[in-house]
């Protein structure tokens, strides 16, 4: 166990006080504020490269990789055996796939072990003295902490639509939380997650993160850490891994995003369409999960916003980041900066590792929606800050559901 500096901190009402570790952020991570966490590293994922090749799978005992992510490969100077047997590793400037066209994610089966998945940090970043000097725009005082909730197991029959999204960065493995939400191309068959860009792209001076997969219901049953170290994986993931095959965030934030900065957070969102790892063919995310939230992209004016549940697996003290937990209140507002949208903000004692999670209304009939997602948090933990969306979080969801809406 090691201890990892707060994602993406801030504290009070403007002074920054920490930092935090760095999440994954597909097309275009909006700056990336987390929270703090603790938990075990697995290195360099050493361990994990050397049973990859040995466990992808293929009839004729070669890796198979669909024809379109071998002929990008290429054209990038990747060698696809080399990649699925540690070429991954290597994250020089050259070798880090940045741009949107860019995004490659080749299935390797087995890479995620239960293992590897219990190791796994949440993201660092670092907020710089002065990002919010002077409460720039319209923000409320800071609101009161609520304590988060632990989700009753077997999780799925209390928030199906939640689960983690495991990824691999230069500083090893790391893992947020994500949602499963409605695609208008497939009703019914929806095969999106939401989460934070900051969990799938490294923003202005890195790229796309890699092995980005997704697990709904991670840890179902709610089994301790010391359980878990005997659990099989389909315990762990009892729904499946799924392997995204294509992700996009904000430009904003692939353009914007920092280490040391707060640039790009009302714009941390992000969009992954998913395959299981078994390989296509069978049935969509929405059907094995038997759910899928809409998404809210008119949200009300954050005075006007009723209450809002957050869910994520946090996983800093005094969180392992193995259950699942989830707040409620009614959010205030939080301004970086008086020419970005303002931010919600609600009282919460979830910590890193919840980056990404949904947040989720219900309107006057009980209907639930998404309409924004865990993006920072304080290094004292006691509130979380997330995105309004609007029309560039709508531009990135139609995007990435217009890709897939003939296949």
């Amino acid at each position: 166990m090691r201890r990892i500096r707060p994602l993406f901190a801030v504290s009070g009402r403007g002074t920054p006080r920490g930092r935090t570790r760095p999440v994954l952020t597909a097309v275009g991570l909006a700056a990336a504020l987390a929270l703090t966490a603790t938990a075990c590293d697995s290195g360099d994922g050493s361990r994990a490269a050397g049973g990859a090749g040995s466990s992808a799978s293929a009839a004729d005992g070669k890796n198979r990789i669909p024809d379109d992510i071998r002929r990008r490969l290429r054209e990038h100077g990747i060698d696809v055996g080399k990649w699925q047997n540690g070429a991954w590793k290597k994250w020089t400037r050259a070798d880090w796939l940045r741009e949107a066209d860019d995004f490659i994610n080749p299935v390797i089966k087995g890479l995620w072990n239960p293992s590897r998945m219990r190791g796994a940090n949440d993201p660092d970043k670092v907020v710089g003295a002065g990002d919010l000097a002077g409460d720039q725009g319209v923000t409320d005082p800071v609101p009161t902490p609520v304590t988060a909730r632990a989700v009753a197991p077997a999780y799925h029959d209390h928030a199906p639509t939640a689960g983690k999204v495991f990824f691999d960065s230069p500083k090893g493995t790391m893992v947020c939380s994500a949602t499963v939400v409605k695609d208008p191309a497939h009703p019914g068959k929806s095969n999106l997650v939401w989460t934070a860009g900051h969990c799938v792209h490294a923003g202005k001076d890195g790229g796309w993160y890699r092995n980005i997969v997704f697990v709904p219901a991670y840890n179902n049953s709610g089994l301790t850490t010391d359980r878990l170290k005997d659990a099989p994986r389909q315990e762990v993931a009892p729904y499946g891994v799924w392997w995204g095959d294509w992700a996009q965030t904000s430009p904003q934030w692939i353009a914007q995003g920092d280490e040391t900065g707060g640039q790009g957070a009302p714009y941390d969102f992000a969009v992954i369409h998913v395959t299981p790892e078994s390989g296509p063919g069978g049935k969509s995310l929405e059907e094995t999960v038997g759910s899928a939230l809409p998404v809210d992209f008119d949200a009300p004016a954050v005075p006007k916003a009723p209450r809002i549940t957050a869910s994520g697996y946090p996983a800093a003290a005094p969180f392992d980041g193995q259950k699942l937990y989830q707040c409620q209140d009614r959010p205030g507002r939080l301004s970086l900066l008086r020419t970005d949208p303002t931010m919600y903000r609600i009282g919460c004692t979830m910590t890193g590792g919840a980056s990404g999670g949904g947040w989720v209304e219900r309107d006057a009939h009980g209907v639930p929606s998404l309409v924004s997602n865990t993006s920072i948090g304080p290094v004292k933990a006691g509130w979380l800050a997330g995105p309004r969306l609007g029309k560039e979080a709508k531009g990135v969801y139609e995007s990435v559901s217009g890709k897939f809406a003939n296949r």
